[in-house]
């Protein structure tokens, strides 16, 4: 129970590390931050994406605290520092989605409800989005309020959708779950060269992260497994269905990336418009790791935090004014596209969500 980082990645604030132990009985390592406001703006709980851990979202710690919020940042189950499924600690494996609601669940009657300030609120990423959002439809999310950045709606990183779960269930079927995807490996993505990478289009966060996952060694884990990836695409599917996010009705915000090389960006503008209590406000230029991605994209990214949580009278609107009043037009995200060699590097079974 430590935190493991680089001298360009300094622990801030006076975290408290803590272990939580799920009803299934799998050991998370969590952490937990307080302002040094007296009157706290409520609590942050950081849903992380799939391969990441802690210590990468320091960054983002510091600014919530600057914001006057406590946090709380935790790694689910099979991956960072937390326990794992199996053998191999450099696989990111799961047995089945519905796992990660344990998780949660132990955060939050462990940590959330009896030690942190309310309200509480949910910054989550891509996979993390994804389990919220189902959480949200079935109603048990602790959260007043949620703001998702890429979230896994469906994927585009996984070319022929359709002949890659069909193969992913048969594999499982013929109990090769605990394997790592056809063309997989150890290596972390975030260890890959930066030049082609689907992650950011800055290059010191870039560095950042990559010295991270360095440092945590099997913490930052590989390409998932077989079962993991099976898992997923079950999972997604419930989000295609047009009377899913109807059901809804948590007020959410989905920040969304217009050069997403990893998740379906029209997939989830389509799932968003649908929602009751939500919005979507669409990024252009930035990749998948909208809050790893340069100032310019980052500082869009705040303003429309900053006019949701912890609320305001109309949330849509007052999200989408604030991203006017930044003044940060598409024109200004030089390159806002695609790189053509994000399309061409790495193999595809390297999935970060």
């Amino acid at each position: 129970m430590e935190f493991i980082t680089p001298p360009d990645n300094p622990v801030p604030g006076e975290p408290k590390l803590v272990s939580v132990t799920t009803r299934d009985g799998i050991t998370l390592r969590a952490a937990t931050w307080m302002p040094e406001t007296e009157e706290p703006q409520g609590t942050v709980c950081i849903l992380q994406g799939r391969a990441e851990f802690i210590e990468k979202y320091f960054e983002v710690v510091s600014e919530l605290l600057d914001r006057g919020f406590a946090v709380v940042a935790f790694d689910w189950r099979g991956q960072g520092l937390s326990g794992r499924q199996v053998s191999n600690p450099r696989k990111g494996h799961v047995r089945r989605f519905a796992d990660f609601r344990h998780d949660l669940e132990a955060v939050r009657d462990q940590i959330l409800v009896p030690h942190m300030p309310q309200p509480h609120f949910g910054l989550a990423h891509s996979m993390g989005g994804a389990i919220a959002l189902n959480a949200a439809y079935e109603t048990w999310l602790p959260f007043r309020r949620l703001v998702t950045t890429t979230p896994m709606i469906a994927l585009c990183i996984v070319k022929r959708t359709r002949s890659s779960a069909f193969l992913a269930r048969i594999l499982r079927f013929f109990g090769m779950g605990k394997m790592f995807v056809p063309g997989g490996g150890e290596t972390s993505i975030s260890t890959m060269p930066f030049k082609g990478n689907r992650l950011t289009s800055d290059p010191v966060r870039y560095a950042r992260n990559a010295d991270a996952a360095h440092a945590i060694g099997a913490g930052a884990v590989g390409a998932p497994t077989v079962a993991w990836l099976d898992s997923a695409f079950r999972f997604m599917k419930r989000f295609a269905d047009p009377r899913y996010a109807v059901k809804i009705r948590l007020p959410t915000l989905i920040v969304a990336a217009g050069a997403d090389p990893v998740c379906a960006t029209p997939a989830t503008e389509r799932f968003a418009a649908r929602l009751k209590a939500g919005s979507v406000i669409v990024i252009p230029g930035a990749r998948h790791e909208i809050l790893m991605e340069r100032d310019v994209i980052r500082e869009q990214f705040w303003a429309a935090f900053d006019a949701f949580v912890p609320g305001t009278p109309d949330p849509e609107v007052g999200a989408k004014r604030s991203l006017a009043e930044v003044g940060l037009a598409a024109e200004q995200l030089d390159g806002g596209g695609v790189d053509p060699a994000v399309a061409r590097s790495h193999d595809a079974p390297a999935v970060s969500s």
